[in-house]
């Protein structure tokens, strides 16, 4: 049975693309008017006292025991360190990553798009797109070799087929096999893809030319008849190392593409501002046509996941966020770090452009953190239990035949040793 809050939400998306590409969950989803609600209401209008929030106040502030704030810095509140946030994120923060999202892509400028929602990290926001529109019936589309991850939250935690399509053909993007794939998936009348860029594990963005032929393709899905859904995972976005590559998100092109194509952009500081371990993502929905009152309802769907997972994000890591955009450094200090990953990204372009082999091949690269190696006749398995063992370094198999280096955890003097082993190991294995 539908709860009556869930069925206002399903009758205020009624007849759009969201609407329609709802899972058996995110039909079901709703945001209780309960806790959380209620003590909204009473924090804007409980003058004389507040007794709704399960937390210890005096004098209208939350305790914190001394032992924990004396490590941290007296700029953050008592508030600001543990209190706890909205479902949705702090308002604030919402509303300059929204600032943020049109600064780094021009052509968001006078579009329309919905808020930035605040989820526990990129993963958690990936999970809870899957939990509003994955299920045994609607598939999920990805690239292989892709982030293990990505089939662990569609196939095991939601049942839903997992598709995939060989990203690279003659060392290029495979625009053709995902063209194939998409198609055969729109014959069940929608369609729901990942696309990662710069891509894990592979490193590689798209360039200017490919970008628009990505769009083009979902514009022709589209004009179909066929409801198209595009999950941009931008979790390393803005890490690019070559000119030809497209510097805006597939989400700038896509939010206001077709009323057809509902695009939903994953992202925030972990990767694009060296916060990793501050577990604090972003998903923002774009729809041409949608209107605000149908975004507040998609939104309320998805407060719904988080407020049925987790409650909320985390409150200190919002906090820090928020006060470093304020503080008006962060561009300046985040190009300072991007220019280690440039030099490091060139270390090993130049090293792998010198090196040839006949049982390792890399996979294009441009961008990110990592790039990988088809290891072609050789298991990628047995190459890394080599290179560990033996030469005492970790690399990561993505599948038998797909081998990921981060160069960005890799000191400059430490690249050539790296690759150096990796070529003489998979020269012996493919000899032996």
């Amino acid at each position: 049975m539908i709860n009556p809050l869930a069925q206002e939400l399903n009758d205020a998306l009624k007849g759009t693309t969201a609407g329609e590409l709802l899972s058996d969950v995110g039909v079901r989803l709703y945001f209780p008017k309960g806790i959380i609600a209620q003590s909204g209401e009473a924090k804007k209008l409980g003058h004389t006292a507040n007794g709704t929030i399960g937390t210890t106040v005096v004098d209208g502030k939350p305790l914190v025991l001394p032992s924990i704030r004396k490590y941290i810095s007296g700029e953050l509140t008592s508030g600001e360190l543990v209190g706890y946030a909205p479902t949705a994120g702090n308002p604030d923060l919402r509303a300059v990553w929204k600032e943020e999202l049109i600064r780094k892509n021009p052509s968001l400028k006078d579009k329309s798009f919905s808020l930035p929602v605040v989820v526990p990290g990129l993963t958690a926001g990936i999970s809870y797109l899957a939990d509003l529109f994955l299920d045994e019936k609607h598939a999920l589309v990805a690239a292989d070799p892709s982030w293990d991850n990505y089939v662990l939250i569609a196939n095991a935690r939601r049942n839903a087929e997992f598709i995939q399509f060989k990203v690279f053909k003659d060392g290029k993007f495979n625009i053709e096999g995902l063209k194939e794939t998409l198609n055969e998936q729109a014959k069940t009348g929608s369609v729901r893809v990942i696309l990662n860029f710069p891509q894990n594990p592979s490193g590689y963005s798209p360039t200017k030319d490919e970008a628009k032929q990505l769009v083009a393709m979902c514009k022709e899905l589209a004009e179909k008849g066929t409801k198209v859904m595009v999950w941009c995972d931008d979790a390393y976005f803005g890490l690019n190392y070559e000119d030809d590559i497209e510097p805006q998100s597939l989400f700038a092109h896509l939010c206001d593409l077709h009323e057809n194509v509902l695009a939903a952009k994953i992202d925030g500081p972990t990767k694009e501002d060296f916060a990793w371990g501050f577990r604090t993502g972003f998903i923002t929905f774009g729809c041409k046509g949608m209107t605000e009152a149908q975004y507040d309802a998609l939104v309320k769907k998805l407060m719904a996941a988080i407020r049925s997972s987790v409650s909320c994000a985390s409150t200190p890591s919002q906090s820090l966020i928020l006060k470093g955009y304020k503080a008006g450094n962060i561009e300046a200090e985040k190009k300072e770090f991007r220019k280690i990953l440039e030099r490091r990204y060139a270390i090993v372009r130049k090293f792998v452009n010198e090196h040839k082999s006949d049982y390792i091949e890399p996979l294009p690269f441009n961008s990110g953190y990592f790039m990988s190696f088809d290891t072609k006749n050789i298991n990628a398995e047995e190459l890394r239990v080599k290179l560990l063992h033996e030469h005492g370094i970790g690399t990561i198999q993505i599948d038998p035949q797909t081998l990921r280096v981060a160069f960005s955890s890799l000191d400059e003097e430490n690249i050539e040793v790296v690759y150096n082993a990796i070529y003489k190991v998979a020269e012996e294995m493919g000899k032996n």
